[in-house]
């Protein structure tokens, strides 16, 4: 995913200008004129049209399904909270994206600090027409601008959304909101832009031509100054070569370690340990766990951003990863507890879900399967064992399931983007069209880069939380008193029951 400056409507508006003065220049830059126009991209209708569909998709991800899966997994006195919460995250941070959030994520910063954080030049969307594009992953392929701002606005929503389900049942609401305002803008956007962020594969294909096109060593050094100032222009972990398909690192690394972070720092929910804590509703976690299957699709095959093979491929990688997981989940959990539960199902099939997402569009079906069937044991391990034995209170287990399942899908697109286990492997965007093109491949030194981004994003998102909660907790508070959590933050801090029976 990716945001790149809007050639297309620049060679438009050049175009309709050179048209307007053919009574003084002629007939020669009227032709010049019409073959601006037509060499311009223009956006597909049925790429359109699956870009918005996805982007309705990624937004039950969050309301209704992240809401009714976490709302379904806390105790009845705390149902209508957790909604409340997801749903004014969703709001305040749609809020905020048009304001200047998608201008930090997705557009060219200010010198150095490009690779680290963007610019204010789209700041209330300034200058965002129906005719702006953005680019794809392919050549000359480019979709409307309003939809990739709105597609990945449904992203920037349901990554704080995520982390509440971390230290829920004993938090302020009005340190949830001013927690997430301060969250997505110091750490998802900085995040998002250093692994998405690019010029796209005109501007690289374009710069490469015209050194392949070099006769001369000044010429040649001049046209590789500017192809390394395009390479240049993107996020720093894009420029590493990091590859992230649909947010293992920037969505489920980020908030799994963040919320970790913060269900240490707001301490463990009064009685935990002591008193019995089921879910209240597994049939409305169930019916969540549903939805963001359904919507996921949107989430990773949409993340191609263009109807093509390549989003067939990340669509049935969704698919079978999450098939997969939900049946390693419960045949693991079967053998060693004695019960196949509904719960561990539907866990499964999520940490499928997170785990396939950075490799949807790279790892071929038969890696995704085994990813699917891997990353299960792993997540169970981390939510029973590891949580048990060091005592955090990870409410809705954020950490042990989105931030362990995108580090192992992290990693482990590295190797399963390889040609030789099935997958697509590297594009050379230096070759026009660049889709299909062979680029260089080294497992080891791929994994290497990926854990690079692994690291970069739990120490950036890691980090930053702490620096944040406690500033929070400084200004508002982060936890409602004893007594409001044992009467249920329905009552307490929103004045209303989910259940009046």
């Amino acid at each position: 995913m990716m945001y790149r400056p809007t050639l297309g409507s620049i060679a438009k508006a050049s175009a309709l200008s050179l048209i307007a003065s053919v009574a003084t220049t002629g007939l020669a830059f009227a032709e010049e004129a019409a073959a601006a126009v037509a060499a311009a991209p223009v956006p597909n209708k049925g790429d359109t049209a699956w870009l918005l569909i996805s982007t309705v998709l990624v937004l039950m991800m969050s309301i209704p399904g992240l809401a009714l899966f976490y709302g379904g997994l806390v105790r009845a006195k705390n149902m209508l909270s957790v909604l409340t919460q997801v749903f004014m995250i969703v709001s305040l941070v749609s809020v905020i994206w048009v304001l200047f959030g998608y201008s930090l994520a997705f557009t060219e910063g200010s010198g150095a600090l490009n690779a680290y954080v963007g610019g204010f030049s789209r700041v209330f969307l300034a200058g965002m027409t129906p005719d702006s594009t953005s680019a794809t992953f392919s050549n000359g392929v480019v979709v409307p601008e309003f939809a990739y701002m709105a597609f990945q606005m449904t992203f920037a929503c349901i990554t704080p959304a995520l982390i509440v389900g971390a230290f829920a049942e004993r938090i302020k609401f009005s340190a949830v909101l001013l927690f997430v305002t301060l969250w997505v803008t110091l750490i998802y956007f900085p995040i998002a832009h250093a692994v998405w962020f690019w010029q796209g594969p005109d501007a690289i294909a374009e710069a490469a031509k015209a050194l392949a096109a070099a006769t001369d060593d000044a010429a040649k050094k001049t046209a590789q100054d500017a192809l390394d100032v395009v390479n240049a222009n993107a996020g720093y972990l894009f420029q590493l070569g990091a590859l992230d398909f649909a947010g293992g690192t920037v969505v489920h690394i980020n908030a799994g370690i963040a919320g970790l972070v913060g269900c240490v720092m707001i301490g463990k929910r009064v009685g935990y340990g002591k008193e019995a804590m089921p879910p209240h509703s597994l049939t409305m976690t169930m019916i969540g766990a549903s939805l963001l299957w359904v919507g996921w699709f949107g989430f990773n095959a949409g993340s191609n951003l263009e109807a093509s093979g390549v989003t067939a491929l990340a669509f049935v990688n969704t698919f079978v990863a999450t098939a997969a997981a939900a049946m390693s989940w419960l045949l693991v959990e079967w053998a060693t507890k004695g019960k196949p539960s509904l719960l561990g199902m539907v866990s499964g099939a999520v940490a499928g879900l997170v785990a396939v997402t950075p490799a949807s569009g790279y790892a071929g079906p038969m890696g995704s399967l085994v990813l699917g069937l891997a990353v299960s044991p792993a997540c169970l391990f981390f939510v029973s064992t590891v949580k048990n034995k060091l005592g955090y209170d990870d409410a809705l287990d954020v950490f042990g399931i989105h931030c362990i399942g995108g580090i192992i899908g992290a990693i482990a697109t590295g190797i399963l983007v390889s040609p030789d286990l099935g997958g697509v492997g590297l594009t050379d965007y230096t070759i026009k069209p660049g889709a299909g093109s062979p680029g260089d491949y080294v497992m080891a030194t791929q994994v290497m880069i990926q854990v690079k981004a692994v690291l970069y994003t739990l120490l950036w998102s890691g980090i930053g939380s702490a620096i944040l909660y406690k500033v929070v907790d400084l200004i508002v508070g982060l936890r409602v008193p004893v007594d409001a959590e044992r009467e249920g933050l329905d009552v307490a801090e929103h004045g209303e029951r989910a259940y009046n029976m």
